[in-house]
């Protein structure tokens, strides 16, 4: 019986690795989960996002309701809804001249990029 005790003994040793190994690694997977998860929404996010927008809107409505300088080392400025359709019907009478202008003005706010530099390899 010596022999089979032993042989028993080793078995449950065995169990009980195993056991405590899928312990140790149910208690690991629970551990990273628990971490990596991200915090609940609260409520107070939906009032977060609201005054978020209506700062947003009152910036917009601000830029469309006032003149201002867009990059004043260009030259280039905001003007207000009511000035620019003003603007637009005065110089729309002649559609070429308005057309030239136009170019001229999107040519100086957005100007060519430089050319890229020699390649040394060629």
């Amino acid at each position: 019986m010596n022999g089979q005790e032993a042989h028993e003994r080793a078995g449950l040793a065995y169990l009980i690795g195993i056991v405590g190994a899928l312990l140790i690694v149910g208690a690991l997977s629970w551990a990273i989960y628990r971490y990596t998860q991200p915090p609940p929404l609260g409520e107070d996010r939906a009032a977060v996002r609201a005054k978020g927008l209506a700062e947003i809107r009152a910036v917009e409505k601000d830029a469309l309701d006032n003149s201002g300088w867009i990059d004043q080392g260009k030259g280039l400025v905001r003007l207000r809804i009511e000035d620019a359709m003003k603007l637009v019907e005065r110089e729309w009478k002649n559609p070429a001249a308005a057309r030239s202008n136009l170019i001229a003005r999107v040519e100086k706010a957005n100007p060519a990029p430089a050319p890229p530099p020699p390649n040394p390899f060629e």
